[in-house]
């Protein structure tokens, strides 16, 4: 292996092991309350703790699972590996997130650490994904509708705001789709928990 190959390598395993850190978890066990993969739809993120446990832990499991990537990617800029390679550590953050190997790959959905991800590499189109994430989710009152309506538009808007990213983009927006497959068959079914 070259030297940027070992690097891009030992990137994305800091990327896995930060992504893997699940913010719900420890939130909830630090505010002595019951862990939500253990209750209401068993996803550890933001979505539900909300329904749970109220705005207050749902806003701090945002907060570190938005946060906890951006060091790795933050070093990965500042080494000036290729928008390609910084997706790459990027997406590692979000399989960490989603498929965790302390708590046997059952992660969250990735779009708070996919906010995270293009909140530092392309704040433009993080932006625009979460306004349309906040009018989805306040028009419909279903984090699972939001999140694949922000999720669908990050394409798009990458090609207009940071066409360098796109191809990594996609990879994020289908890690996302995948992620909420379940949610699609309970929305097609009219079961969809709401806010």
């Amino acid at each position: 292996m070259t030297a940027f190959e070992w690097q891009l390598a030992w990137l994305m395993a800091l990327g896995y092991l930060s992504g893997s850190w699940l913010g719900a978890l420890s939130v909830c066990r630090l505010a002595g309350v019951g862990s939500p993969c253990q209750a209401g739809s068993g996803n550890p993120g933001f979505s539900n703790v909300l329904r749970l446990h109220g705005p207050r832990l749902a806003l701090a499991t945002l907060l570190v699972d938005v946060v906890k990537g951006m060091p790795v990617l933050a070093l990965a800029v500042a080494l000036g590996l290729p928008p390609w390679a910084q997706g790459l550590v990027g997406l590692a953050v979000l399989l960490g997130h989603s498929y965790p190997v302390w708590h046997r790959f059952r992660g969250g959905k990735g779009v708070a650490s996919a906010f995270g991800v293009m909140l530092l590499l392309m704040p433009g189109v993080a932006i625009a994904c979460a306004l349309l994430w906040l009018l989805t989710a306040w028009r419909l009152r279903t984090a699972a509708l939001a999140s694949l309506a922000s999720a669908g538009l990050a394409p798009v808007a990458s090609l207009w705001l940071a066409p360098e990213y796109v191809t990594v983009v996609l990879a994020f927006t289908a890690l996302v789709l995948v992620r909420h497959l379940l949610n699609i068959r309970r929305l097609r079914h009219g079961d969809e928990h709401v806010l």
